[in-house]
């Protein structure tokens, strides 16, 4: 093994921070060809719905979306509710405001109240903590896989009114409550773009990035489902580095990735990935490409058992996902 200039080689495969760079221009022609002959060929759609949270990814698929049709073919969704944070809906329509497309607000809190969503979060939560309550906020996380390996065992961490904290492992039937009644959120935000696709003529983007779409960080029939899924190709890094070509407002392009989806702000990693994007990244990128652990711990910064960790866990999460990905299953073939 050889290292120049940071960049380490193992037979003839090189393994840098830069194995993620794009040809920007290259890349963002490339995507949208592939939207107009899907969109508009294989589909038959007028346009496309995107649901505008604020992060990165919907902001890029939007961006590229109006690069594919112009602005007058791409509607935004900004979809609100109890727990979401207020800056999801200011960046939001700040990219709406950017791209110069149609985008409306829907707020979901009483569809959600209707599901039943909160009590029966509010239920779950109680069975660990009963004291939680109105005024009470609330957020799930895993322990770090860096220390040792884990065991996906979730913890919930619920805070007072007063500000303190309490953290506690839950049960297994308490953590798939709150899973199952939180999903609500996605569920019926996907409801919505639907209705608003029907109502156009349009399809639907779904948003996820390589690292969600191979991890499985998405609620199947959710914001899972979609019609097309246009940067599921794309590490994430990749993603934050087409949004400066794209345009996308400096506030978006400067946000680090969130869940929004709980009451208590929380980064993907503490809720699901072992490390932050951009490492997770190239651990997955090493991974797909046979790299040596001993070749990628330099480059990310961590031991090599902690790599073989990240590793372990990428395996993982890609078996007990399968079900997110899986298409619903028949006897027999039905469709000719």
């Amino acid at each position: 093994m050889a290292i120049v200039s940071g960049v380490y080689r193992t037979g003839t495969m090189a393994f840098s921070k830069d194995v993620l760079d794009l040809d920007h221009d290259k890349e963002i022609a490339r995507i949208s060809e592939w939207l107009r002959a899907q969109v508009m060929g294989t589909l038959k759609k007028r346009g496309l719905v995107v649901g505008l949270s604020g992060g990165i990814d919907s902001s890029v698929v939007a961006a590229l979306a109006v690069k594919a049709f112009g602005k007058d073919k791409v509607f935004g969704i900004f979809m609100p509710e109890r727990h979401s944070s207020d800056d999801s809906l200011h960046l939001g329509k700040a990219l709406a405001q950017a791209l110069g497309i149609e985008a409306i607000t829907e707020v979901i809190s009483p569809a959600l109240e209707g599901a039943g969503c909160y009590t029966r979060q509010t239920e779950a939560i109680r069975t660990v903590f009963p004291e939680y309550g109105d005024g009470w906020k609330c957020k799930i996380t895993l322990p770090s896989i860096l220390e040792s390996d884990r065991l996906n065992v979730f913890q919930l961490t619920v805070q007072s009114p007063a500000g303190e904290q309490k953290t506690s492992r839950m049960p297994l039937p308490a953590y798939l409550q709150i899973v199952a009644a939180t999903n609500f959120k996605q569920r019926v935000r996907k409801m919505m773009e639907y209705y608003h696709a029907d109502r156009l003529n349009y399809a639907v983007s779904g948003t996820p990035n390589r690292l969600e779409y191979d991890q499985g960080f998405f609620v199947k029939q959710g914001d899972g489902a979609a019609d097309i899924k246009p940067i599921a190709h794309l590490y994430k890094t990749q993603v934050y580095a087409l949004a400066k070509t794209l345009g996308v407002p400096a506030e978006i392009c400067k946000r680090p990735p969130t869940t929004d989806t709980y009451s208590m702000p929380q980064t993907q990693e503490e809720f699901y990935f072992a490390l932050p994007y951009d490492r997770m990244d190239l651990c997955l990128y090493a991974l797909n490409h046979n790299v040596a652990a001993k070749d990628v711990a330099p480059i990310v910064g961590i031991t090599e058992a902690q790599v073989e960790r990240v590793f372990k866990d990428i395996h993982s999460k890609r078996r007990s996902t399968a079900y997110q990905h899986a298409h619903p299953l028949l006897i027999e073939p039905v469709l000719q």
